[in-house]
């Protein structure tokens, strides 16, 4: 969860100031963070709108038994 003393950083910031080249570790770590903050979205998200959030898995699963290999 971002620190709520620092001030948001948007993505041109974070783009300026990121190094000619990156560790596999930062990339990793960096996409590890990505999935948390989705996936705390995606929770948030299912909280405040349960009927969209159900559609949604409905389609999902609807998606998944019609998929074929």
């Amino acid at each position: 969860m971002p620190d709520l003393q620092e001030p948001a950083e948007g993505a041109a910031a974070r783009a300026a100031r990121k190094p000619a080249h990156e560790t596999d570790a930062e990339r990793r770590r960096r996409r590890a963070q990505f999935l948390r903050e989705l996936n705390e979205a995606k929770a948030l998200r299912e909280r405040v709108q349960p009927r969209r959030a159900r559609a949604a898995r409905m389609r999902q699963a609807m998606r998944m038994r019609t998929f074929r290999w």
